[in-house]
């Protein structure tokens, strides 16, 4: 079963929390980053601290994890940051386009995470899990938020829309890309020992869905100070990490898109060719193609716009083999681009649906790429399914929106 603590979170002051919070230090580029610089509260100064550093220092070196921990304390002793006095849960409401979802933030345990109670369903990269590893160790917090579901449950979910409508939130605006973010502090010890029991008696597992590499890191910080004699209860800080768990059926999972550098020394005409093996191909012409349902595609090369329908028989029907993910994996990015680890080939990268199918475009139209590929989204379920099964999806499977924002709360250790 799950096993959650509440914890003093270190937070902005309320007038200054719309100031503070950023997107994930993962899902912006440093140049994104950087138009943000001036503004002395946002918490890019933490987790892209590079900003502070002269351009072209590289984002992995000992200087920027210093200057993260030297702009935390800053914010700390300035007092926009303040820590809670007692261990609290955070209810965390994010509404996007009308939709709601709400979690809770909690501590997770690293013990379930090594159990395989909290379930994964992605690789991590070892040089991605250093950089947070480095982060964690040089601010001696844990700055960005796990994004776990969980199946639903009836009571957990009436314990937190109660306290909901009868408290007041804490925090409350809309940030620039026009998401509303709430954040409600649940500091009553009688309902954050009940929202305990039900998870440690009813839950009986959560899953990640966005930060891998963040959960990995935290748990291999614990790892470090437990060698290193820092285990006596194992009820220390070090112990859990940072999460919000989020029941499924609120959650949306958007479509994660792929562009490639080149064709494999293939022109654009030898390369349809090529894929008419495995695909039915469509012209489309200038209009962008977005899928309206499995095992279709849409490209964008050489200007135009196709869209292309796998072949039955080209895939299997495996819970992996089935995703389209993995049919755009294993019958174009390896068989026809020699694109066999897209965790670490530089020819490959990911477009997160968000920017929608004019970002994509533009990766090709500019130059810096030759093709793109839309895909249609991942199932909850599907993520459900295959971590269940102790399996994993190819890398950047799933792209969830809204994103939770880093700063409205801070886990120390």
């Amino acid at each position: 079963m799950a096993k959650i603590t509440p914890f003093a979170g270190l937070r902005p002051r309320k007038d200054l929390a719309a100031e503070v919070a950023t997107l994930p230090y993962d899902v912006v580029s440093v140049a994104e980053a950087r138009a943000f610089k001036k503004d002395r509260h946002n918490f890019y100064h933490v987790t892209r601290a590079e900003i502070d550093l002269s351009e072209g220092v590289d984002v992995h070196s000992q200087l920027v994890y210093d200057k993260a921990e030297e702009n935390l304390d800053c914010m700390v002793e300035e007092r926009i940051l303040i820590q809670d006095k007692e261990p609290c849960y955070y209810i965390y409401e994010l509404i996007m386009d009308g939709r709601s979802q709400t979690g809770l933030i909690c501590g997770s345990s690293i013990e379930d995470y090594e159990k395989g109670i909290i379930k994964k369903h992605e690789f991590t990269r070892p040089e991605k899990e250093l950089d947070r590893i480095n982060h964690i160790e040089a601010t001696r917090a844990q700055t960005g938020v796990v994004f776990l579901a969980y199946s639903d449950h009836a009571g957990v979910q009436e314990i937190i829309e109660e306290w909901k409508i009868e408290n007041e939130p804490e925090n409350d605006f809309t940030a620039a890309d026009g998401v509303r973010h709430k954040l409600w502090v649940m500091n009553d010890y009688a309902q954050e020992a009940i929202i305990t029991r039900l998870f440690d008696e009813e839950v009986p597992c959560t899953y990640i869905a966005d930060g891998h590499h963040r959960a990995a890191s935290a748990a291999k910080v614990c790892d470090t100070m437990r060698q290193n004699g820092m285990y006596i209860t194992g009820e220390e800080a070090s112990n859990y990490f940072i999460t919000c768990i989020f029941p499924a059926s609120q959650l949306q999972i958007m479509d994660y898109n792929r562009v490639v550098k080149d064709l494999n020394k293939m022109v654009p005409e030898e390369f349809i060719q090529a894929l008419e093996r495995d695909f039915d191909i469509y012209r489309m012409g200038e209009t962008p193609y977005k899928p309206v349902t499995q095992h279709e595609f849409g490209m964008y090369i050489a200007h135009t716009w196709y869209r292309i329908v796998a072949k039955p028989g080209s895939y299997t029907q495996d819970p992996i083999g089935v995703l389209d993910v993995s049919i755009l994996q294993n019958n174009v990015l390896s068989k026809l681009l020699d694109i066999n680890d897209p965790r670490v080939d530089k020819r490959v990268d990911f477009v997160g649906g968000i920017r929608g199918m004019e970002g994509l475009q533009k990766r090709v139209d500019s130059g810096d790429m030759a093709a793109a590929f839309s895909c249609y989204p991942v199932s909850i379920r599907q993520l459900f399914d295959i971590a269940d099964s102790g399996n994993v999806m190819p890398p950047k499977s799933t792209w969830f929106e809204p994103k939770l924002r880093d700063g409205l709360v801070v886990y120390t250790i």
